[in-house]
């Protein structure tokens, strides 16, 4: 083969490595849960 055919090959060859490779990192997030603004009343069974 060429230089020219074997240069293009390589050039490719490392394009789909670098494509493939997992550089992605995870961003890791806290879901916190809001206090409720006022405590609903507890049932006594009891009418007042």
């Amino acid at each position: 083969m060429s230089k020219s055919i074997k240069a293009l090959l390589a050039v490719g060859l490392v394009a789909v490595v670098a494509a493939c490779a997992d550089n992605s990192q995870v961003e890791e997030f806290v879901v916190v849960d809001p206090e409720p603004i006022s405590v609903e009343p507890e049932y006594t069974g009891k009418y007042k």
